[in-house]
């Protein structure tokens, strides 16, 4: 298996399966103890590895929303809870989440393995939501690593997506309306989504290919038996939490 089919068969599924745990019934209700509805704790905890900072912080790193959400959201979390304790919570809700759905399954041990080689091999300049949830530290027993490592992954991939969509020139709003333009208002903007020209659709293509080239060199430390055992595990991951 080469790198480039390395990534067009595991980063798609990581990208899906990464967020998995973001509305899962016992993160909701973990939310609701620490009194966050399950947006604002999505918003705090997914963002809070980033530390105590200003919503303006959080919105570049998430980039897809409206700034103006992201704000209003962040500064009403964190009304409620320190940003840091918020980043934890999550962080343990993404874990917990691995043990209730992928205890018992075979292949974690490679798989985690492979999926730290990756994160370590990753260059972090510029990737600042990815840097911050990959400095927290790995949960000890197997299910929920490889849960937390997945999760990882699917920042690694979106955090490089972002810095190339900026490079291709296109806006983030944009680039956002494009790839899921029924989520539009979801995002806290308003009206309807703006209608694409051809050459911003060819913007995000190369954009992609571009997301391609920059985690390419982290992905391509796996060798053949690594490249097999993050596949094999995500094989097993995917109807463990799907199905």
């Amino acid at each position: 298996m080469t790198t480039d089919e390395l990534i067009a068969n595991a980063c798609p599924r990581i990208r899906d399966l990464g967020w998995a745990f973001y509305f899962d019934a016992a993160t909701l209700a973990r939310g609701e103890e620490l009194g966050l509805d399950a947006v604002t704790f999505y918003m705090l905890g997914r963002g809070g590895v980033l530390g105590d900072c200003e919503g303006a912080v959080v919105a570049s790193a998430f980039g897809y929303f409206n700034p103006e959400l992201v704000t209003a959201l962040w500064d009403a979390g964190r009304a409620k809870l320190a940003p840091r304790q918020a980043g934890r919570e999550y962080m343990a809700c993404c874990q917990e989440f691995g043990r209730t759905k992928l205890t018992g399954l075979e292949g974690l041990g490679p798989y985690c393995d492979a999926a730290a080689a990756v994160v370590a091999a990753a260059e972090v300049p510029a990737l600042s939501l990815f840097a911050a949830i990959a400095a927290e530290p790995l949960a000890d027993d197997l299910p929920a690593r490889a849960m937390q490592l997945t999760t990882v992954l699917r920042e690694l991939r979106g955090s490089a997506h972002l810095v190339a969509v900026v490079a291709s020139g296109l806006p983030a709003s944009m680039a956002h309306a494009i790839q899921r333009p029924n989520d539009w208002g979801m995002f806290g903007w308003p009206g309807e989504a703006p209608t694409p020209s051809d050459d911003q659709r060819a913007a995000l293509a190369a954009a992609e290919a571009l997301t391609d080239t920059l985690v390419r060199p982290a992905y391509g430390v796996l060798d053949g038996a690594g490249a097999d055992a993050l596949v094999a595990g995500l094989d097993a991951i995917e109807p463990a939490i799907t199905g």
